[in-house]
């Protein structure tokens, strides 16, 4: 009787308790931007991003990818290989190539996961996204592929020259945008040398000494946005390593599109190579 009592007084006559909402549930309209906000981390922005409100970088519109197509030519009818999509927008601009079928392979669990909404959002018809290492993809997988694209990928790994090599077996073209180690661009006192320990392997991969620069991400991958490897050591390779490796497994044509020695992140340059 007390407790009836208390009640009434808490809530009286007329009144109604506000029911508190389970937080896995959105009670909003739907729409495509509750989808953006379930997840945090978002790097690209989508197009007509007045529209949508995501990251803030325009990959969707990347002009790296749009030289990588140039080269090869038409990608329609093609198996594709997209390494390390990230967000899904370079999916996005190969999807509307055309190709019979792109394989998207993300390690990154929340990137993957806004690979998913980018598909249904942007449609990506073509695009198969599957969360898992690349490593024993490239190992175990039979396929052949007509073009594969790396962007963002090769300096993130333990083990790049091998990625390299298994990556060759299974691509007769490859677009590769990528940091590599360079002393004259990079120099003593540079401070995007902090991250490195200084410790220097060198490592023989297809018969092909290749230098190793160990690296550290210093603590960058307590963000929720972070895109990196999936270990904190990793390593980049030598510009020149980079490209005597892709002759030596068997690329014939090789094109460095662009290179940006002063890039805030370190030396980085695009290439494009085909057998």
């Amino acid at each position: 009787m007390l407790q009836r009592l208390l009640n009434r007084f808490k809530h009286p006559p007329g009144t109604h308790e506000v029911e508190q909402v389970f937080s896995q549930y959105e009670m909003s309209m739907p729409a495509h931007q509750n989808a953006i906000n379930a997840l945090p981390g978002w790097n690209s922005s989508f197009p007509g991003s007045d529209a949508l409100s995501a990251g803030n970088h325009p990959l969707h519109a990347d002009g790296r990818i749009v030289e990588a197509m140039r080269a090869y030519g038409s990608l329609e009818g093609k198996v594709v290989l997209e390494i390390g999509p990230l967000e899904g927008m370079h999916t996005y601009m190969l999807n509307q190539e055309r190709p019979a079928r792109i394989d998207a392979i993300e390690a990154n669990r929340l990137c993957f996961l806004r690979c998913l909404v980018t598909k249904e959002i942007l449609q990506l018809d073509r695009a198969r996204f599957y969360l898992g290492n690349i490593q024993p993809w490239l190992e175990k997988v039979d396929t052949v592929y007509d073009f594969a694209l790396a962007s963002g990928v090769l300096y993130h790994l333990p083990d790049p020259a091998n990625f390299l090599l298994q990556l060759s077996r299974r691509a007769q073209a490859v677009f590769i945008w990528t940091h590599f180690f360079h002393d004259e661009a990079m120099p003593r006192g540079d401070p995007r040398r902090n991250p490195f320990s200084g410790r220097v392997e060198t490592r023989t991969v297809a018969g092909l000494s290749v230098r190793y620069y160990e690296r550290s991400y210093q603590h960058a991958n307590t963000n929720a946005s972070f895109c990196g490897g999936m270990k904190d050591r990793h390593y980049w390779m030598h510009r020149d390593d980079i490209l005597s490796l892709l002759q030596r497994v068997g690329y014939r044509t090789i094109e460095v599109q662009a290179e940006e020695l002063a890039h805030g992140g370190g030396p980085c340059f695009s290439v494009f190579a085909r057998k």
